[in-house]
């Protein structure tokens, strides 16, 4: 098996401290011939060559250019089929595919920081599964957009560049304040505040929970933090009031269409781990419980919200115009 070209610095190539909580051992002859009998994909030599080397993890180099703009690229994934997310892995290649409804051109072999919401492949339409592929962004915000980057495994490698390259993230700050202070609700945001009249004003006090957060991260995105724990309990009382509510699964089908997705006053995507676990947590805590009418929160819990809401104003958040 050919060697990576010694020209690139792989040692330089990797945050190592940040992929050693992903990375896995080097993959053997073996491992390597029964992930492609799995997923049906010859896979390049300079591709397992580069993966032998460092299996997994977090590129220092993180930018691809395309044309004017650029692709992100948050992961490379491991070569492998341990549980969890490797090419041959439940969460790997087939998993993007079959679940999250990718298109089944090839291998999916790197994560971009949108959670899901676009990535890398390997594509095979062209040279067949035995040939070498090209490597290609595929974006599911824009309907599974298949665009080609580079002919080759190598040749993506060799055009990362540094994320310094197109730092935003001053600009993109600014526009996150204003779309968590102005933006539009999505209709069924809307709609269920309208219908809450617990707490008349709560639409003026989530805008300033979601402009804690962006003041917090410098962005605006829903995690572990308290901040996103409020916004997740929020939006399921929210829903609950109006809809019954009878397992994790079914609010998990609705969940999106309230902030994550919406085309205004949202996040732009979430990662479904984040909710899954804030709602195990809340089950195991005894703050959300079932009953006949299905799951609802404490009275103990809901009176605690109350309490959380009372310290954000009930007017909409001012925010000064940039110079």
């Amino acid at each position: 098996m050919s060697d990576f070209p010694h020209d690139i610095d792989l040692d330089a190539f990797w945050d190592h401290d940040l992929s050693a909580k992903i990375r896995q051992p080097a993959p053997s002859d073996e491992l390597i011939a029964q992930v492609q009998q799995l997923l049906g994909y010859r896979l390049p030599a300079s591709y397992v060559a580069f993966m032998r080397r460092y299996n997994g993890g977090y590129p220092n180099l993180t930018c691809f250019p395309m044309g004017d703009d650029h692709c992100d690229i948050d992961s490379f994934i491991s070569v492998g089929i341990t549980p969890g997310r490797s090419l041959g892995g439940q969460l790997g290649s087939r998993f993007s595919i079959e679940e999250w409804g990718y298109p089944d051109l090839g291998v999916y072999i790197c994560d971009c920081p949108s959670a899901g919401h676009d990535m890398i492949a390997l594509d095979y339409r062209a040279c067949g599964p035995e040939g070498e592929p090209r490597v290609v962004h595929v974006d599911q915000e824009g309907d599974y957009e298949v665009t080609v980057l580079a002919p080759d495994f190598e040749t993506f490698v060799r055009g990362l560049v540094s994320w310094e390259v197109y730092d935003t993230s001053e600009q993109d700050y600014l526009d996150d304040l204003d779309k968590v202070a102005n933006a539009e609700f999505s209709p069924m945001l809307a709609e269920l505040l309208e219908h809450f009249a617990l707490v008349p004003d709560l639409g003026p006090r989530i805008r300033h929970i979601a402009l804690g957060i962006v003041e917090d991260k410098r962005y605006f995105a829903l995690h572990a933090d308290p901040l996103s724990q409020l916004l997740y309990d929020l939006q399921f009382w929210l829903y609950q009031n109006q809809h019954p509510v009878t397992s994790e699964e079914q609010y998990l089908q609705v969940y999106s269409e309230m902030i994550a997705f919406a085309r205004g006053f949202g996040t732009g995507g979430y990662a479904p781990g984040f909710i899954s676990d804030w709602w195990r947590a809340r089950v195991a805590g005894g703050q959300l419980c079932q009953g006949d009418g299905g799951f609802a929160f404490s009275a103990g819990h809901r009176q605690q919200l109350l309490e959380q809401l009372a310290s954000f104003p009930p007017e909409p958040p001012a925010i000064q115009e940039q110079p």
